[in-house]
């Protein structure tokens, strides 16, 4: 779904026009079912082309020196980027996604993660997995069978293009309906090719919401430059993030002292949420600290 003339506007603090919010709402409408359906929707210039460069070099800029201890060789991920830059902050208001958020997990979403995605020139393939909470090696995570409903999102922001060549994600359309996945020993091997997989190409300032259910991928990298993206997160209010949350009770009891592993987010700071954008700030204000 393409961006809309003057949506760009909400992204500025500025109302849209009647006409303008009555095609957003229909994208809306529309990735909504899509989700349900298949599985994800896509949303192209979320970030405009005259401005995902500077998003782009922002991130990489912030990410240097700051990958998770355990990142796969030839990767890039950074917990908590939200800290260490807010260049793409405004973007989580743009109309079309903030909408589609709320139009899937109801009017109080909440952003879970933020995180870059980076593959390296010659990266090699990761395993099919679902997100949080729903991966099974996860401490923190739903026990199968899972119900036929959404309770998560996972957004894949391209800050460069995404080619075949790239390592593009790969994601198998319908898979958000199954009741396990890969990670849980079902379906297919981790590293096997599925028959119905797709990669989801697109150019720099797409973004790509799937249910966290999907089974996803990412593919080698057999380009000569980095593939960077950002992996950012919705929950719905009334979802428990707490064991992901740094010295929280739950994740004391759930993963340190069983000696278990999740992924940790760390808290927002306040002075990384007083200086974001009104309409960003109830996003993250349940993870100040």
């Amino acid at each position: 779904m393409r961006m809309l003339p003057g949506t760009d506007r909400l992204v500025r603090g500025e109302s849209l026009t009647d006409q303008v919010q009555t095609q957003v709402d229909t994208q809306i409408q529309t990735g909504r079912e899509q989700i349900l359906n298949r599985g994800y929707a896509i949303l192209e210039n979320v970030i405009p082309p005259d401005a995902v460069g500077g998003v782009c070099e922002g991130v990489t800029e912030a990410a240097i020196g700051r990958d998770i201890a355990n990142v796969p060789a030839g990767r890039g991920a950074v917990s908590g980027l939200i800290n260490h830059t807010q260049v793409f902050a405004p973007y989580l208001a743009e109309p079309r996604l903030l909408g589609l958020t709320r139009a899937v997990l109801g009017e109080h979403v909440r952003v879970s993660f933020t995180s870059t995605i980076v593959a390296l020139p010659g990266a090699t393939q990761l395993k099919w997995h679902a997100d949080w909470p729903f991966n099974q090696h996860n401490a923190g995570h739903i026990d199968p069978p899972y119900p036929d409903t959404v309770m998560h999102l996972t957004s894949i922001w391209m800050l460069t293009d995404f080619t075949p060549l790239n390592g593009a994600t790969t994601i198998v359309p319908g898979s958000h309906r199954e009741p396990n996945n890969p990670t849980g020993g079902y379906g297919i091997g981790e590293y096997d090719e599925h028959p119905e997989a797709v990669q989801v190409v697109g150019a720099a300032g797409t973004v790509m919401v799937m249910d966290s259910r999907m089974w996803h991928a990412a593919p080698a990298n057999a380009a000569d430059e980095p593939r960077i993206g950002l992996a950012i997160r919705w929950a719905p209010w009334w979802l428990n993030l707490d064991v992901l949350m740094p010295d929280s009770d739950e994740r004391r009891r759930m993963v340190d002292e069983p000696g278990c592993t999740d992924n940790q987010v760390p808290a927002v700071t306040r002075r990384v949420f007083d200086g974001l954008d009104e309409a960003v700030k109830p996003l993250f204000r349940h993870w100040v600290r």
